[in-house]
């Protein structure tokens, strides 16, 4: 049996425990905060319930696959449920189309019915694209370990690599591929899961939304923060040792493995007690820019800390929490407003002078959720627009803590939303705000990147940190490392690094 230590209780770390724990590991997730699920979590206030994390279940079968193989089944853990109408989106042009929340057929036709001419045949080769690069890079990349270059060896027939076209952007496989501008929209966004930019995003990153439309759009009744719940109480149930407001500030190292960590334990009226607490294994479920520049004091260590240096980072969030009176006619689950100039957004954030764009796409997620709104005559709103992330205003970043660049921000943006149509400020009870600063502090992602480093670029794949870190002992999971963010990605990493680590021998 070896002595585990996991820094950081968000899904990958509730994860990676619970499947260490049936392996026969003796697990102790080691969490900062007062809470777990890391930036999945679902925020209640007078009877309102907003996920201010991820909104959108997909691909079920990870972790599907993660609860039968450490204990009961997933959905008698979880209220799964199907979103159903799958996305509302609007364009400019005052065109919109609302598609089905599965079966790539369906939301073909959907589009053809909306937009005419090409628009169902160019979605479904786009999809059937999609497909035939998932196949080719599921097993050898999203499910496996990163092994650098070498990774890409496993897809590098002729075929396979015209297939997954390296080297194209997303955005040029879109012009490919789609006639219809509107089209174009909404593939682009698809490059915003991973914090990226489509037009440097590669083209693999179709495999998007042939994953979201051929397995579904999930909801979780009473929000996504539940799943954390759940990954909670399945880590308990397999004898896993929680420890919340407990801060790693060192992993330590002796003859050059890991041996353990230091820590300052939370306590009301002083700053915390401080400790050693010795490991075998010790699993980063934490920024690994964090980690390597902040954790670890190791030539290696800060040889991955100047590569990520290097990379370009992904963007940030602004997010607006809103409890409404009234329903609002044709709003569904999940609802995008498009910009004119989409590419006007992606210059704010990725460009030599960063700023909030002025007309950024707006995504808003309004669950008709019994559990998430006081009653049958409100709604809970949850805003997000993509933005640079937080600084001192120089070197990429913006000042979101400068006082009143926030709320000016926010008023902004529902003045667009009136701007397409839609107004809901007078029937605005209270709202909060979340943003990058405020993921830099609760995270410790550097700046509010939501996924560390961003996609953009052929290589910038290959070049995350690795689940097996050069430290012996030390391992990494989470949306920061490979193979990359979001829910169905952490749940794969999560078994990644399980994988990694030999099965404790039978007593």
């Amino acid at each position: 049996m070896s002595r585990v230590l996991v820094i950081g209780a968000g899904v990958g770390g509730l994860a990676t425990a619970a499947r260490l724990a049936v392996r026969g590991h003796d697990v102790t997730i080691l969490e900062q905060s007062d809470r777990v699920g890391g930036k999945l979590h679902t925020y209640r206030r007078d009877g309102f319930a907003f996920d201010t994390g991820p909104s959108l279940f997909t691909l079920p079968a990870v972790y599907r696959d993660l609860f039968l193989k450490t204990g009961g089944p997933l959905e008698e853990a979880v209220d799964l449920q199907p979103v159903e109408p799958g996305f509302g989106y609007h364009f400019a042009d005052g065109s919109d189309v609302t598609i089905p929340g599965v079966d790539p057929g369906r939301i073909a036709r959907a589009f053809g019915d909306a937009f005419g001419g090409s628009a169902m045949d160019d979605w479904r080769r786009l999809i059937d694209r999609g497909g035939q690069m998932w196949r080719l890079t599921r097993e050898p990349f999203l499910q496996s370990p990163l092994d650098g270059w070498r990774t890409l060896l496993k897809v590098a027939s002729p075929s396979a690599v015209r297939t997954v076209a390296p080297r194209t952007s997303l955005r040029d496989l879109g012009r490919e591929y789609l006639a219809d501008w509107r089209l174009r929209q909404v593939l682009d966004r698809y490059a915003t899961y991973s914090g990226s930019d489509p037009r440097q995003a590669p083209a693999v990153f179709a495999t998007i939304p042939y994953m979201e439309q051929t397995f579904g759009a999930w909801h979780l009744g009473g929000g996504l923060g539940t799943l954390a719940d759940a990954l909670l109480d399945r880590c308990r149930e397999r004898g896993v040792e929680i420890r919340l407001g407990t801060d790693v500030t060192q992993v330590v190292l002796r003859d050059g493995s890991v041996s353990g960590v230091h820590v300052r334990e939370s306590r009301a009226g002083d700053s915390g007690a401080t400790a050693f607490l010795p490991a075998d294994l010790v699993v980063a479920n934490a920024d690994a820019h964090h980690l390597y520049a902040d954790l670890i004091d190791d030539p290696r260590g800060r040889r991955i800390q100047r590569s990520l240096d290097r990379a370009a980072p992904a963007l940030s969030g602004m997010v607006l929490l809103l409890a409404l009176r009234g329903r609002t006619p044709g709003i569904r689950h999940h609802n995008v407003w498009f910009p004119e100039d989409y590419d006007a957004e992606f210059d704010a954030i990725f460009g030599r002078s960063p700023h909030p764009a002025a007309d950024p796409a707006i995504y808003a997620c309004v669950p008709d959720d019994p559990r998430m709104r006081p009653d049958d005559d409100s709604e809970a709103w949850f805003i997000l627009v993509n933005t640079p992330r937080h600084g001192d205003g120089s070197d990429g970043t913006v000042d979101w803590a400068a006082p009143g660049v926030a709320e000016g921000y926010a008023d902004h943006l529902l003045a667009r939303l009136a701007a397409r149509g839609v107004d809901i400020r007078d029937r605005v009870l209270w709202r909060e705000l979340r943003t990058p600063a405020d993921l830099a502090v609760t995270t410790r992602a550097p700046g509010g990147s939501i996924y560390g480093s961003s996609s953009n670029g052929p290589r910038a794949a290959f070049q995350r940190p690795a689940n097996r870190s050069p430290i012996p002992g030390l391992y990494l999971v989470g949306g920061s490392a490979h193979p990359g963010g979001g829910l169905p990605l952490v749940g794969m990493g999560a078994e990644i690094v399980a994988d990694l680590i030999p099965r404790a021998p039978r007593s």
